[in-house]
């Protein structure tokens, strides 16, 4: 039975991640003890409105950091809980897992020292490879979050993989990884694969607060500036 302090985080988590203005609820997010809004923030995972499930992530991003400023170890165990629930013997299903661990190695380059491997292995089918088809997207936007800082860290075999994803059945695999390979610096505008950029299917990109509604052939031939837009 959860505690009666326990609930009313919980419901004070909910309130503060619809609050409009990120800077004002990440402010707000701070002043709750680290070890109750890591336990919050992973309950907001399982959200059923996906702007409150992905603002959960970009706060979990920051707190992980955070924490990792102050105590790397506890830090590691917050990735390790991620680890954990992209494992089949955890007997759920980690959503929002593989975006959080992109997001926190992409606040902590120390902590992505450690674990860009484990991220870059749920892609590879000679890896830790996820399986679950609505877990892929999750996979495919963590890694490109995370290149948005370490656009330099993309290897050879994840590229390759990255490539191979832009055509996929689904509309959202194709853009996270066109966004992906944008922020890794390695699209070629020049080069964009014909049904990519004929590709007018829209889908929601989180812009770290909200999302924004675009076509995947306008994420493509974004890469000039290397910025995505609606």
């Amino acid at each position: 039975m959860a505690k009666p302090y326990g609930r009313k985080t919980k419901q004070k988590v909910g309130k503060i991640l619809l609050e409009p203005h990120q800077d004002t609820a990440m402010e707000m997010l701070r002043q709750i003890p680290d070890k109750q809004l890591v336990a919050h923030l992973f309950s907001h995972f399982y959200h059923k409105d996906e702007l409150v499930k992905f603002r959960s992530i970009a706060a979990m991003g920051l707190l992980g950091s955070r924490m990792g400023q102050k105590n790397m170890e506890k830090a590691r165990v917050v990735l390790r809980r991620i680890m954990w629930n992209l494992n089949d013997e955890s007997g759920g299903i980690g959503w929002g897992s593989p975006e959080a661990m992109g997001e926190i190695l992409f606040q902590s380059p120390e902590l992505a020292l450690e674990f860009k491997s484990i991220l870059f292995s749920y892609l590879d089918p000679n890896g830790n490879y996820i399986e679950h088809e609505m877990l892929q997207r999750g996979v495919l936007w963590g890694i490109g979050t995370y290149f948005e800082s370490n656009p330099g860290d993309l290897n050879e075999k994840t590229k390759g993989l990255l490539f191979g994803y832009l055509h996929s059945l689904d509309p959202v695999k194709r853009g996270y990884a066109v966004r992906a390979l944008i922020n890794a610096k390695c699209f070629n505008c020049s080069l964009v694969p014909e049904n990519i950029i004929t590709d007018t299917h829209k889908i929601d990109i989180f812009t770290g607060w909200n999302f924004i509604t675009t076509r995947i052939s306008n994420i493509a031939l974004s890469c000039e500036s290397h910025k995505i837009f609606a």
